[in-house]
């Protein structure tokens, strides 16, 4: 989250131990930021945790007379709780960007609590299409592709686990997309202890049916050895990475 004064200070607050950028300067919690902070912004990410995060307590919480802006996700916020509270005055105005439910065609009607509401702007989902926006989405997607093409990165994947495991000097790297099974790790590094091949780093993480590990090995491997573990009945693919 991040609140600025459009003078000189702004504030953050983040569940991770996150360092100051620039001149901002971090909150040691939410309650904090929300009781100094004039004007409110939230970016935070779509996880189901995130749902009606805030809602009327933090409202409360906020400044008489400050700004709220929300362009993350809609449902990270109870709408109801901050159309009563620029009703009464005590939130001075909004800018939304998202919604809980938003309209799915042309034609549809965009129901919200705060339509018709003094000093409220409502923007239909169009926070990400600005020029300034698609250019770093296009930069950000392609370090995505790059990451996973030399390092086999999976950070944000969406139907993978999100993983980033840094390439240890002087080891090659595989990566098994293997059926998640009990003792499937078990299997793989049995393979490579057979074959002399010693484990530099690894890393692992699975979703649903699926398994996803990385792993850096020092030292010379063979063609036998990757026949091995790409006939293994646990294995999907096999990639081998310099």
């Amino acid at each position: 989250m991040l609140a600025e004064n459009l003078g000189m200070k702004v504030l953050y607050y983040d569940t991770d131990d996150k360092l100051a950028l620039g001149n901002a300067s971090r909150c040691v919690s939410l309650q904090e930021l929300l009781g100094e902070a004039d004007i409110v912004t939230l970016h935070v990410d779509g996880r189901a945790s995130n749902n009606s995060m805030f809602g009327e307590m933090q409202f409360a919480a906020m400044r008489p007379g400050s700004l709220f802006l929300n362009l993350s996700r809609g449902f990270v916020v109870d709408y109801a709780a901050l159309g009563a509270r620029i009703e009464s005055g005590h939130i001075a105005g909004a800018a939304v960007d998202v919604f809980p439910v938003e309209p799915k065609g042309r034609g549809d009607e965009f129901v919200s609590e705060l339509r018709g509401l003094p000093n409220v702007i409502l923007t239909p989902h169009i926070g990400g299409s600005t020029e300034e926006a698609q250019q770093d989405i296009g930069r950000f997607v392609a370090g995505k592709f790059r990451d996973f093409v030399l390092d086999g990165a999976t950070a944000m994947s969406v139907n993978l686990p999100g993983l980033a495991l840094p390439h240890a000097p002087d080891t090659s790297r595989f990566v098994v997309i293997h059926r998640n099974v009990p003792g499937v790790m078990a299997t793989i590094n049995g393979v490579l202890a057979e074959h002399k091949v010693n484990v530099e780093a690894q890393l692992l993480g699975t979703r649903g049916e699926l398994g996803y590990v990385l792993t850096d090995v020092s030292g010379l491997y063979s063609a036998e050895m990757l026949d091995q573990l790409q006939a293994l009945p646990e294995t999907v693919r096999l990639r081998v990475l310099g």
